[in-house]
């Protein structure tokens, strides 16, 4: 996943909370909730999002209905890949991401890896 600016990542946080795909108007009310924002310059983010691959739009009624790509947590891991991939020494990089976890993160990890199926 690319690196979000401020209002792409608060875009694809109204997205991802959205329940179902939104129009412009419908971000922009969502976001102007806290700041004053122009229709142009979310629809011109929203477009951006999509040419990134981020968001994908659907016509209906004369207007995109847009709706995020992945989820919130499926874009968190994969920026952790991109991230572990471009890292260098992975075993490195994990060794010190590890030594960083909590008693409690350590023991989801410990969980889930054991449940994880092993490729062969």
């Amino acid at each position: 996943m690319l690196k979000l600016g401020e209002l792409e990542a608060s875009i694809m946080d109204v997205l991802w909370n959205a329940t179902e795909p939104m129009r412009v108007r419908e971000v922009l009310d969502e976001l102007n909730q806290h700041r004053d924002l122009a229709y142009t310059t979310v629809m011109t983010v929203l477009d951006n999002l999509h040419r990134k691959g981020l968001v994908v739009r659907e016509m209906e009624n004369r207007a995109y209905h847009y709706t995020a790509v992945s989820s919130r947590e499926e874009a968190t891991a994969q920026t952790l890949r991109e991230l572990l991939d471009s890292g260098g020494d992975r075993e490195s990089v994990l060794l010190h991401f590890v030594r960083s976890a909590s008693e409690e993160e350590s023991d989801f990890l410990r969980k889930a890896l054991r449940r994880k199926p092993r490729k062969r």
